[in-house]
């Protein structure tokens, strides 16, 4: 059915990190699948390069850990966050759930974002009644009478083709061509853009560590190993950036007189010679857009599922996406079972018992993707402060940090995937916000004590400013 008549159980449109996945389960499974990718080249992002411990608990869960193996990829065993000349290390916990792992120190996974697709694609072509085509996905075929979706028109070597199944599942990313058809709000929300850099032999001040460069005057910088001797570094460039602009200068007049300054001295030697190399033509200057897109409820278009990129997107400040992609695959291979609903005597040709499913798959992921959506999104805002109210914001947060304990386990926990509870990020946010306001409070002048204590309140307020819009987006 597949190979002579373009037929399976289930068509899943791209080959990235999510479709790759959901092809291997639902394949093992017994579904029949076809995975359609525009180009089987390896990829070359410069996101998409960390793996959150939860994410990594998810692959294990696929039975795709793998895919780990033999693409060097690094141990990220937490964070180290500078501030100015300040920095307090921020260790992974030990994870919690599950007999086999309680006790066990969580560790996050960095590498070329590349060599862990190709081993995903090598996974998919590999598992049983799955077949991966490369060939580029055109159009949706639907139902003129129902509007069901029954497929799609794509286009090999110039050469038109259709490929039908019961489910088509999107997940051809960020700059998806079908999110128009199921998205409520198709268009992203982009307030900034990474721009990254590769540098050879960084000397990091914690190894095995992703490190957050915050600055009162500038936007956060990343940087984490993605190989034994390449470190990534992304800089995050706001929208109309005075120092960014084309009359200072550009964006790389910014990376070296604004952001190597706030870098940690250990590690300028590095970056400036990435620089140099940009600038000499050797290397290339990359960016991507930095987007947040709210998710989008599934199973109101009938036969189609919308997910990964281009489904919901946050700010890779916390590098949770492909977290929430591969915790979002274990839900689907739960409520798509055979043996469950969607496995009934008409299985996923039942359009109304499959959309059941699929509603019911939106409210479940809540418990990982709302935490990860939101936490990204508020901590940029923090990170990334452009007003008074933000910075004290940001000062508080990091004051919170260096408290240690409950107040460095909890948000740690909540990043990485392995907490999954929003009420527990939502009674950090607010004690952030609290204790910045203490925090404010303190450093102010004894003369000016009392106007800090009147206009404190302007630091809850603008907490809330911060992240009630992404939680009612959930």
């Amino acid at each position: 059915r597949r190979a002579e008549h373009h037929e399976a159980d289930v068509l899943i449109v791209g080959g990235g990190v999510l479709g790759c996945a959901a092809a291997v389960a639902l394949g093992r499974q017994g579904r029949s699948v076809l995975l359609l990718e525009r180009s089987l080249k390896e990829p070359d992002r410069i996101v998409g390069e960390l793996l959150q411990p939860g994410g990594v608990r998810a692959l294990e869960e696929l039975g795709l850990e793998s895919c780990l193996e033999g693409i060097e990829a690094v141990k990220c065993e937490g964070y180290d966050v500078f501030y100015g000349a300040q920095e307090v290390l921020i260790p992974y916990p030990a994870e919690a759930a599950g007999k086999a792992r309680r006790g066990k120190k969580a560790e996050g996974r960095s590498f070329h974002h590349g060599r862990f697709v190709q081993k995903l694609r090598a996974a998919a072509a590999a598992a049983p009644n799955v077949t991966v085509v490369e060939t580029t996905a055109k159009e949706l075929v639907r139902n003129g009478w129902t509007g069901q979706v029954l497929g799609v028109e794509s286009s090999t070597n110039l050469r038109k083709d259709y490929y039908f199944a019961h489910l088509t599942i999107v997940a051809d990313g960020h700059a998806s061509n079908f999110r128009k058809f199921a998205h409520p709000r198709p268009t992203p929300e982009v307030r900034s853009k990474f721009f990254a850099l590769e540098l050879i032999d960084c000397d990091l001040p914690a190894p095995r560590h992703g490190h957050v460069i915050l600055h009162s005057d500038s936007p956060p910088a990343l940087l984490y190993q993605i190989g034994p001797r390449e470190t990534r570094a992304l800089i995050d460039v706001p929208t109309g950036c005075p120092t960014a602009r084309p009359e200072a200068g550009g964006v790389r007049a910014h990376l070296r007189n604004a952001v190597l300054p706030t870098l940690p001295a250990r590690v300028r030697p590095s970056f400036a010679a990435a620089l140099d190399a940009i600038e000499d033509g050797k290397a290339p200057l990359r960016s991507m857009a930095n987007s947040f897109l709210a998710p989008a409820r599934q199973g109101h278009v009938p036969g189609l599922c919308l997910l990964g990129d281009a489904m919901n997107m946050r700010h890779p400040l916390t590098g949770g996406g492909m977290t929430v992609a591969l915790s979002d695959v274990v839900l689907l291979a739960e409520v798509l079972a055979p043996d469950g609903p969607a496995g009934g005597p008409r299985g996923l040709e039942d359009e109304s018992v499959v959309a059941r499913q699929l509603g019911s798959m939106h409210w479940r992921r809540k418990g990982l993707a709302s935490v990860i959506n939101i936490l990204a999104m508020a901590l940029y805002s923090l990170f990334a402060a452009d007003d008074a109210t933000l910075r004290a914001l940001q000062l508080g947060c990091f004051r919170y940090f260096q408290l240690g304990g409950i107040c460095v386990d909890g948000p740690v926990s909540l990043l990485a995937g392995i907490l999954r509870n929003p009420l527990v990020l939502f009674l950090h946010f607010f004690a952030v916000a609290i204790y910045a306001m203490w925090v404010s409070v303190l450093q102010a002048p004894l003369l000016a004590k009392p106007w800090a204590v009147v206009s404190s309140p302007a630091v809850f307020l603008k907490a809330c400013v911060v992240i009630f819009p992404y939680i009612w987006s959930e």
